[in-house]
């Protein structure tokens, strides 16, 4: 590793699996003290324990991003205690995602979808994007979704908290980059780890796509990597595709 991370301090939600863990390992790795969130504890520990056996810094801070202001703002806080006192870079991926269709949609679930995945990082950014800004600056990578561009038939709700998000984060890039935070987001293609029960789906939904195969969650935080680091100075409010060509390129079907 390059260590392009050294002496900063990240939050990354939704990080005891798949997308959320590996960027926090891959940050970790990169020389960064990581305050890995999520809701379960036993899982947490996992990740903690298996980034300080390969030498890196993290703690663990439990967290139910339910959408409410004040949850947003308590992790906020308690994560910036457990850091020193800033937070350098936030990464928001938390998220749920049924696959229901619009009719099989009901007002709860819709509620509680936009609570998790819009709701609950807006006001996690309003509470941290000041205080980076007044540190001299920092860096936040939000969670989009390649089908927030390419409708399929399922999923519609998801799909349109992805694409909030991905508009929240030019708009965000307009309104923080001035006082030196950078706000980019990743649009992640088809991603599981290899061993999921339902990887063998996920491979059919990228067969002929230019990469011909789903995504790991290792591809996905080398990208968050380039995006908090210096490397990526000059980019603002970009949704990076990190998705084998499944957006930008014709998908012929073997």
């Amino acid at each position: 590793m390059t260590m392009r991370l050294t002496g900063r301090t990240a939050l990354v939600t939704g990080a005891t699996s798949n997308i959320g863990r590996a960027i926090a390992e891959a940050f970790a790795a990169e020389g960064a003290h990581v305050v890995v969130s999520g809701r379960s504890g036993v899982r947490g520990a996992e990740v903690v324990e298996g980034i300080r056996s390969r030498g890196g810094r993290a703690d663990f801070v439990r967290a139910d991003l339910d959408g409410s202001a004040a949850a947003s703002r308590a992790l906020a806080e308690e994560a910036t205690r457990v850091l020193g006192g800033r937070i350098d870079v936030l990464v928001n991926n938390a998220g749920i995602y049924p696959a229901d269709t619009t009719t099989a949609t009901d007002e709860k679930t819709f509620d509680q979808v936009y609570a998790v995945n819009v709701k609950a990082p807006f006001f996690l950014t309003a509470a941290v994007a000041p205080a980076m800004a007044e540190a001299g600056g920092g860096a936040i990578v939000n969670l989009g979704s390649w089908i927030a561009r390419l409708g399929i038939p399922v999923g519609a709700l998801y799909s349109s908290t992805k694409g909030a998000v991905e508009t929240l984060t030019r708009a965000w890039a307009a309104e923080f980059g001035p006082r030196g935070v950078r706000v980019n987001a990743i649009s992640p293609g088809v991603v599981l780890a290899a061993d999921a029960e339902d990887a063998g789906l996920a491979e059919v939904m990228m067969k002929g796509t230019p990469a011909g195969r789903m995504g790991t969650p290792d591809e996905i935080a080398s990208a968050a990597v380039y995006l908090a680091a210096d490397e990526s100075s000059f980019v603002h409010g970009i949704v990076l595709d990190v998705d084998g060509g499944r957006t930008t390129a014709a998908v012929i079907a073997a």
